[in-house]
């Protein structure tokens, strides 16, 4: 076999030599030895692989888009062919003497340049579709929001944008400017350029929209902190020439307000009390340090022995507990839970239709519950309207109310000229103000000294000393 295939190549190698097909050349029937290559690999593809066919049909492939748009199998016979039936019959026209003004002569002019001809684009490829220009960012979402918007107008619903526009006040487009008035003119509007307020000129929606419209105030704002006057008149028994019995009643007031100041600080002092008996002597501390000592050993040995009994008994308990129980202990566990479930659903129903004879009672509780639930607000409310005459709790400190001024009756004078001044105008103002939840209560700050005070005897007053 390999003595033949050697003939057949030395023959073939003959100059001599004539093959069938015209186009094959000899040489390429003499075929060399064959050489062992491992296709496993990847870099040996492209080295020793013949893809010259492919790429000669992707070539043909690419001209024929570039010169007819596609491929010619795919275009249809009319696309390609075309029936002759000679030249068509010239109509004779007439040449007019003398040329029309505005057409160009035709001729060497009118045919395109060549450098035009060599910068045209003639490939029939259509251009690439250009992806971004289609794309709008949220599409999707504008999408969803007109269909949103189609579906309202089907309804008959007009959106909130729509409504703000159509509860616009209506400006007559006719008139005029306005224009500034005259100094000298007797007619127009006093205004006041020192006020605090600022005079609107233009349109309410349009000074909305330019933030040139003030803020309208809280109404909270306008409401007074506590319903307190601002100078509260005194007692009648406060007068300096009052009547016995208001004088009387002043004077109970301010007794009770000590009696109230007396037994908080006897409440602080019984807090604070301890009984001398019970104070420590040498004979008890003694008594505190040694005790302990002596029995410390035995009751730690009747620990140990407790502790030990409880290991046993909670072993035993644990070996109890392990036993796995049978397949009839637990069809019993399980018929139990259900007629346990069975019991109480038959008694939810039987409470249930016991109800429906007892609608006489619950009416009347709920006709109680509700007398109750407006007493309570009645309460809450009269609570509420007390709370605001009393000072709140601004700051750290708590109000404390200005002392009493009050005179005794031996104190008491018969005319203006022998009263005696008592309190400060001032401290009641300031009193006032906290009260009225105006400020804060507030305590005087204290001074400390950084430095001790250095005292100095001067020369002068040494000489005379």
């Amino acid at each position: 076999m390999a003595a033949a295939r050697r003939l057949k190549r030395v023959a073939v190698s003959q100059p001599g030599f004539l093959t069938l097909n015209p186009k094959v050349a000899p040489t390429d029937l003499v075929s060399s030895r064959r050489k062992r290559v491992n296709k496993n690999k990847k870099k040996n593809w492209n080295k020793y692989s013949d893809v010259q066919d492919v790429e000669e049909f992707l070539e043909d492939v690419r001209h024929q888009e570039r010169t007819t748009g596609g491929l010619l199998s795919e275009k249809s016979d009319d696309s390609l062919f075309f029936l002759d039936v000679g030249e068509p019959k010239k109509v004779e026209e007439k040449e007019a003497a003398e040329p029309v003004k505005g057409k160009k002569r035709k001729g060497k002019s009118s045919r395109p340049l060549r450098i035009d001809l060599i910068l045209q684009h003639d490939s029939r490829v259509a251009p690439p579709k250009d992806v971004l220009a289609y794309q709008k960012p949220n599409a999707k979402k504008l999408r969803r929001a007109a269909e949103r918007a189609e579906k309202l107008a089907a309804k008959g619903v007009v959106p909130r944008s729509k409504k703000r526009l159509l509860n616009r006040p209506v400006v007559e487009r006719t008139s005029k400017k306005t224009e500034t008035e005259a100094n000298n003119n007797p007619e127009r509007d006093f205004y006041d350029i020192w006020g605090q307020e600022t005079k609107d000129l233009g349109e309410p929606w349009y000074l909305q929209q330019t933030r040139k419209k003030l803020v309208k105030r809280p109404e909270k704002l306008n409401e007074k902190p506590s319903v307190l006057p601002a100078v509260e008149v005194i007692a009648p028994g406060g007068s300096y020439n009052p009547d016995f019995f208001s004088h009387q009643e002043l004077l109970r007031e301010a007794h009770e307000v000590e009696v109230k100041k007396k037994k908080v600080e006897d409440k602080i002092e019984r807090q604070l009390a301890y009984n001398k008996e019970d104070t420590a002597t040498e004979e008890t501390i003694l008594r505190e340090q040694v005790e302990g000592l002596v029995e410390e050993s035995e009751e730690e040995e009747e620990k140990e022995d407790a502790l030990k009994e409880d290991g046993e008994e909670v072993a035993v308990g644990a070996i109890a507990v392990a036993d796995k129980k049978t397949e009839r202990q637990r069809k019993r566990e399980k018929a139990e839970k259900m007629k346990e479930q069975q019991r109480l659903a038959e008694r939810r129903q039987t409470e249930q239709q016991q109800q429906l004879f007892q609608l006489r009672s619950i009416k009347t509780s709920i006709k109680q519950q509700d007398e109750k639930t407006q007493v309570r607000q009645k309460r809450r409310k009269a609570k509420e309207e007390a709370q605001k005459a009393q000072p709140r709790r601004l700051g750290k400190l708590k109000f404390q109310p200005q002392d009493m001024e009050v005179q005794l009756s031996d104190e008491l004078a018969g005319s203006l000229r022998q009263l005696k001044p008592e309190g400060s105008v001032l401290m009641d103002r300031f009193k006032s103000l906290q009260k009225r939840n105006l400020i804060e209560p507030r305590e005087r700050a204290k001074f400390k000294r950084r430095l001790k005070v250095k005292y100095v005897e001067k020369r002068a007053f040494k000489e005379i000393s």
